[in-house]
């Protein structure tokens, strides 16, 4: 699953032109990046901005009502304003940034996720208690 998701990530980025010239392919451009997404969660975390998902949801059902026709989702620039008014920069928008990034980088690399994530979910299942440290 993430497999597919990464790779998903990283097409949509190619087509975005995040790879032409050569852009984005130093590995360490790359971790620093997702570096910058992980200190911006942070900084939405110590401001207490987070996502009103719940209104996200309840607006684009009745903006899609205001419609009147058999389209069931919002247009491209509803989607936005209203992305933008409950969820753009918030806590949960910037990890979903990091988690981006990471899955990027994974498909760049070629980096089978899916089994590297339960290979160290089972070691860490096998780990001592904290791992055997304080926190």
């Amino acid at each position: 699953m993430l497999n597919e998701l990464a790779q998903e990530i990283f097409e949509n980025a190619k087509s975005k032109g995040f790879y032409e010239d050569g852009a984005a392919t130093n590995t360490g451009e790359r971790l620093c990046l997702i570096h910058s997404e992980v200190s911006e969660a942070l900084e939405a975390d110590r401001k207490g901005r987070y996502a009103d998902l719940n209104g996200f949801y309840e607006r684009e059902k009745q903006i899609v009502e205001s419609y009147n026709s058999s389209n069931s989702e919002l247009d491209k620039t509803d989607f936005q304003n209203l992305f933008k008014s409950r969820i753009k920069d918030s806590h949960e928008d910037e990890i979903a940034d990091v988690i981006i990034r990471c899955l990027d980088h994974c498909a760049f690399k070629g980096i089978d996720i899916d089994a590297h994530v339960r290979l160290k979910m089972k070691f860490n299942s096998f780990r001592e208690y904290k791992h055997g440290k304080k926190y």
